[in-house]
């Protein structure tokens, strides 16, 4: 019984993956790992769902699994980028959210899918960034909005412990009035931003708010007027506000969010969510507090690079103003070692690593190179700067420490 979708059709008795009158080539793997994701698309398909139906629970890498995923998307013409057929659900594993029809025979039965399935919510933090809206009156000023929009999108996708919907998933609702509840659910987003702009003569007023998809709740809202005499710089300068100022008000959505989940059901995720409260207090107190979750986290996720890189700051603050112990001083170097070597990609673990080594091993440039990475991967990220501050006063004094290699 082939399934059909979009202009493809996948035969399960052929083995077969046509487009139109073209024979896919598929290597069988591919063909299995695809055949499974829709057979059982009404529910997000794990990993290890994928490891026991393709290679009946063989030892498989994470790199393996990828490759096959992504052989998949490439057949079907998808990419990580636009996941437009095969979705990955942050933490969770993969959906197949195309509309699929099956046949039997010569007689096509109708769509097996519901209108618009609601797909599972992460359990990272997701976001959706809708078209905003033009109220100029000018149709040609929808360049200018959609443009915001892509490189709000960019912005927010530099955010490591955030996932953000591709534009090409998020722009279908582009001209329509949506309930933001129903586009979390058919999204599977917990968060959604919507706007709107509105161009009178030179100037420009750029509205956004940022809304909680499960409930409705406004998290927070903002208004930018502007001259516009240069569009791309005035782009650059609204979406650097807007991720600023979004990211912290995120993550306090999000601990509010777990305070309200029972212990026995915490994640690393959300173990680290419960620690940053006290951790944040910058007091050997809070920071005492705030270390066993952290430690929990990291027994259950060791190579979480944000939740080391807090467990440095949390160290080096018991090693300063607690008493100077030498075990401090350790720990809170291995932690930040650790935020380096797994956190490439994350720009407050890098903050974090940085202003530890610079504080705790005096190592002024291997910290610099840290603040560097982070800036290049979130320039709008006002963390960053505020760790790289009290480095770039000290960097006068005397630098003891040797630049050390991190993997």
């Amino acid at each position: 019984m082939p399934y059909l979708f979009e202009d493809f059709a996948l035969d399960g008795e052929r083995r077969e993956l046509r487009r139109g009158d073209d024979l896919v080539p598929v290597e069988p793997q591919v063909f299995d790992l695809l055949q499974y994701l829709i057979r059982n698309r009404e529910r997000v398909v794990s990993k290890d769902d994928l490891v026991d139906a393709v290679w009946q629970g063989r030892i498989v890498s994470d790199a393996t699994l990828a490759s096959r995923v992504n052989a998949a998307r490439s057949a079907l013409q998808d990419n990580g980028e636009q996941q437009r057929l095969v979705r990955t659900i942050l933490r969770r594993g993969f959906r197949f959210v195309g509309t699929v029809r099956e046949e039997v025979g010569a007689e096509t039965i109708a769509p097996v899918e519901q209108a618009k399935p609601g797909l599972g919510i992460p359990a990272r933090p997701s976001i959706a960034v809708l078209p905003f809206v033009n109220l100029s009156g000018d149709a040609d000023q929808d360049y200018f909005a959609d443009g915001m929009v892509e490189d709000i999108i960019t912005g927010l996708s530099r955010i490591r412990w955030l996932f953000v919907i591709a534009r090409n998933s998020s722009f279908t609702y582009k001209g329509r009035a949506v309930d933001v509840k129903q586009v979390g659910r058919e999204l599977g987003v917990r968060y959604v931003l919507e706007g709107s702009v509105r161009k009178v003569g030179s100037r420009v007023r750029i509205t956004g708010q940022l809304i909680d998809a499960e409930d409705g709740g406004h998290l927070w809202a903002e208004r930018y007027d502007r001259e516009l005499t240069d569009v791309f710089a005035l782009q650059d300068e609204i979406t650097i506000s807007v991720v600023a100022a979004m990211e912290p008000n995120l993550r306090r959505a999000e601990i509010e969010r777990v305070k309200r989940r029972r212990p026995d059901s915490l994640d690393a995720y959300d173990l680290f969510l419960r620690a940053l409260p006290d951790v944040y207090t910058f007091m050997p107190q809070g920071a005492a507090r705030g270390l066993p979750l952290l430690d929990q986290a990291l027994a259950i996720e060791p190579t979480y690079a944000l939740v080391h890189g807090f467990a440095a700051w949390a160290h080096q603050t018991l090693f300063i103003r607690g008493g100077m112990e030498a075990e401090h001083s350790r720990k809170a170097s291995r932690h930040a070692h650790a935020a380096i070597e797994h956190g490439s990609g994350d720009a407050m673990a890098l903050a974090l690593a940085g202003f530890t080594i610079g504080l705790v091993e005096h190592d002024r440039r291997l910290a610099d190179q840290a603040f560097s990475q982070a800036l290049a991967l979130s320039a709008s990220c006002a963390f960053v700067y505020a760790c790289r501050s009290p480095m770039a006063a000290m960097r006068h004094g005397p630098s003891t420490g040797a630049s050390r290699r991190c993997g």
